[in-house]
């Protein structure tokens, strides 16, 4: 059934702007992103199976490709938007990149949303002022392999610098969701500890993010 042949009361629109949107399910909701269905098939019955197929959490994590298949070009992009402007919006909830790191937990808030989903170690760096806030935006260093950062530690420390970082602290991901660290992680952390003791830029921590996270300073 379209939605323009449900009852008016009953249409999410109608829902939407007299009861709030807490009242539309997940799926009614994502129906009013979507604007529309195709042939034979209307926003809602799509919202759906979107919804049955992959949930909330494994859609967002969605390409644009899978997404095109699945919605066609525009409303792909709909749905593409509307979860990014979701993660910024957690971001500007956790104050943004300008917080004050008091604990382990903070880098996780900070950066879980953004490692959530990815397939590939992603190797991020904080640059701390005295205060321990971040100067700017959590700095991507590399992607992939995370052992390769061992060759080229003097880019991390040159950045420091840079800022006129007092400290840093190092955070990667565990695609698998596991946030042990393994033998690579704890040489790579102890080698940069070293190195800043010799630069005067402390490190404060390395970070692991997982489904949950796992700090060298708490754990070791």
């Amino acid at each position: 059934m379209k939605i323009k042949d449900m009852p008016f009361f009953t249409q999410p629109y109608y829902r939407l702007k007299e009861k709030g949107s807490s009242s539309l399910s997940d799926a009614e909701l994502l129906a009013v992103i979507i604007t529309s269905g195709s042939k034979g098939e209307s926003a809602l019955d799509k919202a759906n199976k979107l919804l049955k197929k992959y949930n909330f959490h494994n859609l967002a994590n969605l390409g644009f490709t899978v997404l095109k298949n699945e919605l066609g070009e525009v409303k792909a992009l709909r749905v593409i938007s509307l979860f990014e402007v979701a993660r910024r919006f957690n971001r500007l909830g956790k104050n943004g990149f300008t917080k004050t790191i008091e604990c382990a937990a903070d880098v996780f808030n900070i950066l879980a949303d953004e490692l959530k989903g990815k397939k590939q170690e992603h190797f991020y760096v904080l640059y701390l002022d005295s205060r321990n806030k971040i100067i700017e935006k959590p700095e991507l260093i590399n992607l992939g392999v995370l052992n390769s950062v061992l060759t080229h530690p003097r880019e991390i420390f040159k950045e420091a610098i840079l800022r006129s970082a007092n400290s840093l602290i190092l955070v990667h991901n565990h695609p698998s969701g596991d946030c042990n660290p393994s033998e690579e992680d704890l040489k790579i952390t102890k080698r940069m500890i070293k190195i800043g003791e010799l630069m005067d830029v402390k490190v404060l921590d390395h970070i692991i993010i997982g489904d949950s996270y796992w700090s060298y300073m708490e754990k070791v």
